[in-house]
């Protein structure tokens, strides 16, 4: 186990109209959908990546901060 202490916050940033908004990541579950509050557009992970937070945030999912790129956070 590690002693990293997870960021919570993260920054996402909408791909497609650039609306940026900081939300509490949650630790217990991988958040596959997040609903654009300036455009509207429901953003999905892109390939590869476990959840939005680790495609659109400046901060990625707790499981991947303590684990690395690549960790089974989903799982």
């Amino acid at each position: 186990m590690s002693d990293v202490v997870p960021e919570l916050h993260s920054t996402l940033t909408c791909p497609h109209c650039g609306h940026q908004a900081t939300e509490t990541m949650p630790t217990n579950a991988c958040q596959f959908f997040y609903d654009c509050r300036g455009c509207g557009a429901v953003l999905k992970p892109k390939q590869g990546d476990c959840c939005v937070f680790c495609s659109y945030g400046d901060v990625p999912c707790p499981p991947i901060q303590i684990e690395g790129k690549g960790a089974s956070c989903c799982g």
